[in-house]
This record gives C-alpha cells, structure tokens and sequence, in this order.
C-alpha cells in the first residue's frame, strides 16, 4: 500500500471511510451499554462469570479483527492483533496495581466493578487523545520514534530488573491532592460517587477510587500506547486494538487480582515486550521488521512467562513439604 511518508513505508497506510469509524463507535458504546445494564445490581463476580466475560470479550476483539482482515486485509490484520495483544499483556499489570488500590482503599468487591466500569470510560477518552496526538507527531516529525523508543527501552529494562511500587506510590499522592480540594466522606452510600456529609457535598471512598484509578490509568498510558504506535502508525488500527483490549480489562481483573504470585515472571515477559517494541521503534526509519515476526517473539515472551511461572508453582508444594519434613526430623532428633 502507498505511504505519505518513507519512514511508514512498513506500516499500512489506510484510507478509512466514515462507516468504519461508526462501525467502531457503535460497536464500542453497544458493549459498555450491555456491560453497564448486566452488573446493575452491584454483585461481587464469581471467578466463573469472570472467566464467561473474558471469554466474551476477546470473542468480540477477535470478532472485530476478521471484520480488519476483510475490510483492509491481512497486514492491518496482523497489526491488529499485535497491538491488541501488547495492551492486553501490559494491562495485567495494570490488573494487579487495582487490586492493591481496592485492598488499600477497602473498597467492597461488589462496588469495584462500578468503579471500574466508569475508570475504563476515562482511559478510552483519555487514550483516544494520547494515540491521535502521538499518530500525528510520529507523522510530522519521525525523529519522535526515537524518543519513545528509548523511552520503552529504559522503562522495559526497569520492569526487567526489578518491580517498583511508582504507580502507587503516584495514586497515593493524587488521592492527597484529591483531598485537598474536596472533602472525602469515610463512609460509602451505596454505589454513589457523591453524598451528604454535615450537610456539605462530599465525595465518598468510590469516587476517591475512581481518581486513583484514572491516575494509575495515565501512567500505564505513557508505556501503552507508543508500545502500540511501535506496532501500527494508523490511527484506526491502534484505536481499534486499544478499545477492545481496554473493554475486557474488568473481566480480567476479576479473574486475576488475586493471582499475581502465580505468575512470578510476567513481570520479566512485559519487561521484554516493552524492551523489544521500542529496539523495534528506534530501528524503524531504517529497518522494518515484520508485523507477524513481532506478534510471535510477543506471544513466544508471554508464554515462556506463564510456562516458567507454573512450573515454579508446581516446584514451590514439593519445597515446602521437603523443608517441612526436614524441620519435623531436627524436631524428633
């Protein structure tokens, strides 16, 4: 396909008609519209509804990518589901940084969702102005691929080496200034953001929630959305691929928030992502690698994690019973 600028010449260039971007509009506002009506109730999810939406939600991602493959064929394809790929992997950290938010804060299970719900309605907005404003300085000026590049790389090497608490540490300091310019109640009223506190308008511990969550969202954004930009420079496919992969984040988190020492070496894998899509982008004005050459060094990363990560599960039990034994015999001895 034609490009308008050599540095793209290994990325689509597409001509997007107005129907697709409704398409993807209706479509996006139909999910959050159905998510929104089912947990209208405010019920603590069971891991097997979890497990149902998950499934659902990358039903439709996948849904959405045939609708690509048909539309503007198989490389927009393949970015695609890279990208969604990428923000599905770096979101899991995002997953475990909500959890200790929610543990922190004591925010009720069956409150979260709400929360959350409201949260990812924040980052579709908020991602939507990072990707448009990055697309367009990444076309006007293609030395920008060299700064974010660097910038995956340094933050890719950081997660890599060891894991920091910077996300909550910032949250917890948003929440302070929060507090400075609205008085925030102690106490819930029902799934209400806003109540009455001495007769003042006060905001309660979810919408204190809420903030924290967008805060942490803004700083995951930073890493996110120029991974993705290493992948794809078209605005539809990023969005696209970002929408889908944020849509099914609260499912996730539901399945996984209480999982994070399972997965032990994630942490070194989103490291490795992060590491490899910015080498990808510093290189990019010169050297293009290949879209479905990225997706399997991507997939072969997170399934080395998960494999490494169950197989240190499985080893821990029989450690544990060995050291037990050992410390029953010293005893007996």
């Amino acid at each position: 396909m034609p490009a308008t600028n050599s540095f793209m010449v290994s990325f689509v260039d597409l001509v997007v008609p107005l129907w697709c971007w409704l398409v993807l509009a209706a479509a996006v506002v139909a999910m959050l519209a159905v998510d929104l009506f089912r947990h209208r109730d405010d019920h603590a999810p069971s891991p097997r509804e979890a497990l149902v939406e998950s499934a659902v939600w990358i039903a439709c991602a996948l849904a959405f990518a045939a609708f690509v493959a048909v539309q503007f064929g198989s490389a927009a394809f393949g970015e695609y589901i890279s990208g969604y790929l990428i923000e599905k992997s770096l979101s899991i950290d995002n997953v475990f940084v909500w959890s200790m938010l929610f543990t922190s804060m004591a925010i009720p299970l069956k409150y979260q969702h709400r929360v959350l719900f409201w949260g990812v309605f924040g980052a579709l907005t908020l991602r939507a102005a990072f990707v448009v404003a990055g697309s367009a300085l990444i076309t006007s000026f293609w030395w920008v691929l060299l700064i974010f590049g660097g910038f995956l790389i340094y933050t890719g090497v950081k997660i890599f080496l060891h894991r920091n608490n910077e996300e909550t540490q910032e949250a917890t300091r948003g929440l302070a200034l929060l507090r400075r310019f609205v008085p925030v109640s102690e106490q819930f009223d029902g799934h209400r953001f806003f109540t009455r506190q001495n007769a003042r308008r006060a905001a309660t511990p979810l919408f204190a929630a809420l903030v924290v969550i967008e805060i942490t969202d803004i700083i995951f954004a930073v890493d996110s959305v120029p991974a993705i930009l290493a992948v794809s420079h078209e605005p539809f496919i990023v969005l696209s691929s970002n929408a889908f992969a944020i849509l099914g984040l609260r499912a996730m988190y539901f399945l996984l928030a209480n999982a994070r020492e399972k997965f032990r070496y994630l942490p070194h894998a989103l490291g490795g992502i992060l590491t490899f899509v910015g080498a990808k982008m510093v290189v990019s004005h010169w050297l293009h690698v290949d879209t479905y050459l990225s997706l399997a060094i991507i997939v072969t990363m997170l399934v080395a994690a998960i494999a490494l990560s169950t197989r240190a599960n499985n080893r821990q039990p029989a450690s544990v019973s060995t050291a037990a034994s050992s410390v029953e015999t010293s005893l007996d001895a």
